[in-house]
């Protein structure tokens, strides 16, 4: 367990199996044979910022205690093998497997909704891929043991199951790893960004919002929250696509039938 308070650990009780907002997301999806597919983004649900934030202001502590200068107080570090590094990597591999329970949990959840809704008991996934993007870990690279951080990327391997969405309405893609070493073996986590949300609130309209999202079911009662994940205001998912191909190969191409976003 993290390091810390009893309310961070039952923050962490109380969000299990919660969605969170921003761009995260639960969809109902078909794929090129019509098989059903259903997709979730989610985190530590701050958690794990939380957790960043204490250590950040530990870090920084620790320069002025050594009297070490450096361009920009965000550049506080841990020295490796040192007690505080050892505990922030402690607390984040903490934080990471709590956000895949998290949306293993939640999985759990999406299936039990769709036996509801029709009326077909017992559902069960016959392939699933769970991976991990915002996250660090310990690799071997280029004949070393390196910490990789993965900002706003997945780990490509050769054969490693990815998932790259698009946008709210552009759809998902199901990828499987080539193992480029020259991206240490990463690939995009989803289209990016091409409008900061504030830029995003200010232009695009809940009408543009809704004659994207023609013929799928959203959350279209929380169109004005939404403005902001709008699909204008990410690339083109192809293009991006296009792009890695030297990273990733495409399995499966998915299309929503149904979008949650949440708010």
């Amino acid at each position: 367990m993290v390091q810390g308070s009893d309310k961070l650990w039952r923050k962490t009780v109380d969000q299990s199996g919660t969605l969170g907002s921003g761009n995260h997301f639960v969809e109902v999806c078909l794929d090129e044979t019509d098989s059903v597919w259903v997709v979730l983004h989610s985190g530590s649900r701050g958690v794990g910022n939380e957790i960043a934030k204490r250590h950040i202001e530990g870090a920084k502590k620790l320069m002025k205690r050594y009297f070490i200068e450096l361009d920009d107080p965000d550049l506080a570090y841990f020295a490796q093998h040192t007690p505080q590094f050892d505990e922030y990597i402690h607390d984040m591999l903490w934080a990471q497997d709590y956000a895949r329970s998290n949306r293993e949990l939640m999985m759990v959840a999406a299936l039990r909704a769709l036996e509801q809704v029709t009326g077909h008991p017992n559902l069960w996934a016959v392939e699933t891929t769970n991976c991990h993007h915002n996250y660090t870990e310990m690799e071997h690279h280029h004949g070393r043991d390196l910490w990789i951080t993965r900002k706003g990327a997945i780990r490509a391997r050769v054969g490693d199951k990815g998932i790259i969405p698009g946008s709210m309405a552009t759809g998902t893609y199901i990828v499987e790893g080539l193992g480029n070493t020259r991206s240490f073996e990463s690939a995009s986590h989803g289209a990016g960004r091409r409008m900061s949300r504030g830029v995003a609130r200010k232009t695009v309209t809940e009408d543009e919002l809704r004659t994207a999202m023609a013929g799928k079911a959203w959350n279209d009662g929380e169109a004005q929250t939404l403005l902001d994940e709008a699909p204008a205001a990410y690339k083109p998912i192809e293009e991006v696509m296009d792009a890695q191909s030297d990273l990733v190969r495409v399995v499966h191409t998915l299309r929503q039938v149904l979008n949650y976003k949440g708010t």
